[in-house]
């Protein structure tokens, strides 16, 4: 089950990534979340130190926005397009993954 929504979670980003607007790293996160711009946050659980993505959920769920952990910040990084790893990513703009979000969210 988990595995699945990952997957969905990861398809998420690369779609709104192309079609709509992502944020990535820490700092941009945060300051979509304080904004109220995030749609969803998504945290890699394998960061370290902690520290720096420990606050995310904590915010994420006092501003109302879904929040959603996975196991990896490569795969993470992969999925934002990037050629490194990423903590955070937030999806701002849903795009065409807008169906794809409120599954997810669903599903939380």
């Amino acid at each position: 089950m988990a595995n699945e929504l990952n997957e969905k979670v990861f398809e998420s980003i690369e779609i709104a990534k192309t079609t709509g607007k992502i944020k990535k790293g820490t700092n941009e996160v945060t300051k979509a979340i304080e904004k109220g711009t995030a749609k969803l946050v998504v945290v890699a659980k394998d960061v370290t130190p902690p520290e720096v993505v420990m606050h995310l959920p904590l915010l994420a769920k006092e501003k109302g926005v879904p929040c959603i952990t996975v196991d990896s910040k490569e795969e993470l990084g992969t999925a934002a397009g990037l050629g490194v790893s990423a903590g955070s990513v937030a999806i701002v703009q849903e795009g065409e993954a807008k169906k794809l979000i409120q599954e997810i969210v669903s599903q939380l």
